[in-house]
Order: structure tokens, then sequence, then C-alpha cells
């Protein structure tokens, strides 16, 4: 069921005249239901949260930007008079309008595919999950259009049946209305569950309200979810699949009142950030710490003021988790080094206040270059090869340890909490400006210990043993989970390619950036 807004969690006459008729959630058994069906309603009964309007407003921004999303935030109380005055179907079908007229539906797969499953995920209830799990064939019966919810049921919480409402399209695009029967709830859940199962009724039915009734009659056992906000959600730990990658600008869920500061810092934040980074490329680097934290940037502090060593050739190893991690790590070294990247827009060129080097992906000559550059001072490489949300680290590609012994890691950590400053769907041009569009946005760089010449290929280590156990260094550092994903499974996952697109005058291929 949706609710266009958040609803108290109080229960109507007739909900708890139901609830006394079915039993609650807590009393059925998971044991032995390997081989049984079941359905369940998705907001208030799969999820925690009673409102879909977070995950609508997601889908609003990520694709439509910030107009949509105050298109639909303007929208949103008419929906709720309709929703709870005159028919919920009423009020659902003003959301729908709202997020997806005009809307390409190839854009909303990549959102439902990208953005919602992070968000949906830490809000599954513990409970009706219980449930849900153990039953060998699972089924979701929502009101929510299923285009934006069947990605994540299907692919985490390993459905094997999303009935949903479906769009209306036209030429690739979103009309902003929906199909016939119209919006799945009340009696037309019940019809889709009859015409999906038939004769078959599924062993259990689970759902949390009045509109949910008529097609948990259908069941062999149905139970209600009581609406329990204090209740916790299931741990990332006991997901089927974690969620390592995800893609979208925003880091909270968008409630109605999120969605407004939302839209109103913006164009403030965005002045904010012009300074920000207007002060990282102007300013001496030894003074840029100080204009950043005057900015309300919090970062690792520079060393005190010494004169150097003159010591050159050394690689510092980083996780990688912006394009602004060998920014930070310049600023807390007080003095600029020079980066060697996959590829990085042409605005992100003109503005970094570091030297930033274009690698090809050729072995050989990446290889050359990379000398060439330690020759000439120190050098930062992130060799990840892509940016990660999640706690966790890519592969390290291995070429690094082959060209010197010389290696510091370093781990970068991040915080922020409006604006994620990273894209894989997105203009990557914009990452640095909404990274520092987040009111106070933090860095942390952590220089750990300088590499034993005895663990290095000098010594007759081979290249992916001191790249693996780098690796390991800096996930002990910051407590993350060290895997095997690539590049390539990033973006794969979250745009549907493998991070390479032709170029239009040449026949070689350019790689996706950060």
């Amino acid at each position: 069921m949706v609710n266009p807004l958040p609803s108290p969690v109080s229960t109507s006459p007739m909900e708890k005249d139901h609830l006394h008729t079915f039993r609650t959630i807590d009393k059925c058994p998971s044991i032995g239901r390997e081989k049984h069906t079941v359905v369940a309603d998705m907001d208030g009964t799969l999820l925690r949260g009673r409102s879909s309007f977070p995950y609508f407003a997601l889908v609003a921004f990520e694709v439509g930007g910030i107009l949509r999303l105050l298109f639909l935030l303007l929208a949103s109380p008419l929906a709720g008079v309709l929703y709870y005055f005159v028919s919920e179907s009423a009020g659902i079908r003003v959301l729908v309008f709202a997020t997806f007229a005009g809307m390409k539906v190839a854009d909303i797969e990549s959102v439902a595919r990208a953005v919602l499953p992070k968000f949906y995920s830490t809000d599954l209830h513990c409970e009706t999950w219980r449930v849900f799990s153990s039953c060998g064939k699972r089924c979701v019966l929502t009101a929510n259009p299923r285009i934006m919810v069947e990605a994540f049921l299907k692919e985490f919480l390993g459905a094997d049946l999303v009935l949903g409402t479906e769009i209306s399209t036209y030429r690739g695009r979103a009309t902003g209305f929906v199909l016939n029967p119209g919006i799945v709830v009340g009696n037309n859940k019940a019809d889709a569950l009859k015409k999906a199962f038939g004769a078959d009724a599924p062993d259990i039915g689970l759902g949390d309200r009045k509109t949910d009734y008529p097609f948990m009659k259908l069941c062999k056992e149905s139970y209600v979810v009581p609406a329990k906000p204090e209740v916790e959600p299931v741990s990332h730990d006991k997901l089927p699949k974690p969620i390592v990658f995800h893609d979208g600008r925003l880091v909270s869920k968008p409630t109605p009142l999120m969605a407004l500061l939302t839209i109103l810092w913006i164009p403030v934040g965005f002045v904010l950030a012009c300074l920000r980074i207007a002060a990282g490329s102007l300013l001496p680097m030894p003074v840029v710490y100080y204009a950043f934290w005057a900015l309300g940037v919090r970062g690792t502090p520079p060393p005190p003021a010494k004169k150097s060593t003159g010591q050159t050739g050394v690689i510092f190893i980083c996780s990688h988790r912006t394009l602004l991690d060998p920014i930070f790590l310049s600023t807390a070294l007080g003095r600029p080094i020079p980066a060697v990247t996959y590829s990085l827009s042409r605005l992100s060129e003109i503005i970094s206040p570091i030297k930033t080097v274009r690698l090809t992906r050729d072995r050989v000559a990446d290889a050359n270059m990379i000398k060439k550059l330690l020759e000439q001072g120190d050098l930062v490489i992130c060799p990840e090869g892509t940016t990660c949300r999640e706690p966790f680290l890519l592969r390290f590609s291995a070429l690094f340890a082959e060209l010197t012994d010389q290696l510091v890691p370093v781990a970068m950590a991040n915080r922020m909490s409006m604006f994620h400053g990273t894209t894989a769907r997105g203009w990557k041009g914009m990452d640095p400006f909404y990274f520092f569009m987040n009111p106070s946005p933090a860095y942390e760089v952590t220089f750990l210990n300088k590499l034993p010449s005895e663990l290095t290929c000098g010594a007759g280590k081979s290249s992916h043993e001191v790249a693996n156990y780098i690796q390991r260094m800096i996930a002990a550092s910051l407590s993350y989970e060290c895997t095997t994903f690539t590049r390539k499974d990033k973006y794969r996952a979250l745009a549907g390619n493998d991070g390479t697109v032709a170029e239009k005058t040449a026949n070689a291929k350019k790689i996706m950036g950060c």
C-alpha cells in the first residue's frame, strides 16, 4: 500500500476489528516454510515506513532535478487530501503523475536499479522479513508502480513475482497516467492475486491495513503487521545480497520536510560550493586547509611547516572515495602532489589545484608515464580505479607495485550529510560541486606506515601480493571489507555498461572515471 504522506501510527476502528480477525506477524512461524508461497504488501509490511513519498521524491530529483522535486512537493498536499478524504487511488494517481509525467522510461528504470535499493534496504521490517525470507516462493503485491520496485525486490530480496501498478507510456516516455485496472489497492489487489495464482491459493498473506484485507482473505494463512515505528530494521548482514554499489546524489531519504530543506538549501549550497572550490584552486596549498576550515569544510590538519628533505619518488596509495581524494591528501601534506587518474571531466581538470595526468589503461604506456612522473617527485594513485561509497574496498590494480618500492598507504574517509560527491550515471563535472554543497563536509586522511622493503617487489614479492597486502592494510585501518569487485562490476550494476564509451572521432575507447 502507498501513503502519499507520512501517516500517524494510530489504527482506525475498522482496522482494529481486523487486527482481532488476523493474527499479528509475530505469531507466524517461519520454520519449515521452504515449500510455501508468501504474498506480502510493501509499504508498512515489507518496509517499516507506511509512506512511499520519499521514493517518489528520489525518482523525481534524480531524473527531473530540483524543479521536478519542487513540483512533487507542491502536489503532495493535494495527494494527501485526496488519499484520506476521497480515495486512496486518487491520491496515489497524483503522486504518479507529478513524478513520472514526461520522464524517459529508461531513466526511471535506471534510478530503480541504481538508487532506490539502497534506501529500500535500510527500512526492511525485521518480523516481515523473517517470514518472507523463510518461504520458498515469494510474491509482492503493491500499489507502488512496478517499475519502481521490481529491481530491488527481485535482485536483493529474491522475490519471484512482483504485482504492482503499471504506468502508461508513449514512445519511451511515461505519460503520468496508469494502465487498467488502475492503482493496485483494495479489491484490485485481490483481483491481481486471483489472476496470478488462479485457484491455487498462496499459503501466507501479509498486510498492514484494511486495503490489504481483500487479498489476505484469499490466502490460507493471513497475518497483519501492526504499525510499530520502534521496530528495528533488518541489519545489512542479514540481507541475501549486500549493496556494495549505489548511485544518486541524495544522502538521506527525502521526507517532505527533508525535500523542502534540500530545495531551499541548493541555491545557498551552490554559492558556498563555488567559494570553497575557488579557495582550493586559487590559494597556496599550505593555507588551503585553513581556508576550508573557515568555510565549514573539516579535514586532517597539515603537519607543522618544515623544509623539504629532498626525498622524491614516493607513491601514495589511496583508497578512493571521491575524485577529491588527491586534493585533500595534498591539503593534509601542505604541498601539491600530482595525481594520475583514468579519466576526469574537463571542468574538474580546470578547477583542480593539483596537476592531474590521464592514464590510458595501456599497461606499458601507463607504466612509462608513471616512471617519468616519479622522477619528478611524489605521486598519488587510487588503484581501485573508481570510487565506492560503502565500507568496501574494490580490487587494487597491481601496476603501481612494479614501478617503485617507495609506497605509502593512505586511508581516505569522508562524511557528507546531504549530497554524494560521486556519480556513475550523471555528469561527473558536478561531483566536486555536490561534495562542497554539503553544509559541513569532512575528510579524514590517515597516513599508514611506509611499506617495509621486505614486502615490496624488490624483495621478491609479486605485484599482486603487494597490492593485496596494501588493500588489507587500508581496509583494516578503516574497518572496511576487501572485495574482488572492479570498476566494470560497478558500472554494470549502476549504469548497465562496463564503464567505457566509444569516442566520436576515433576507434579508441574513453574510460569513464570515478
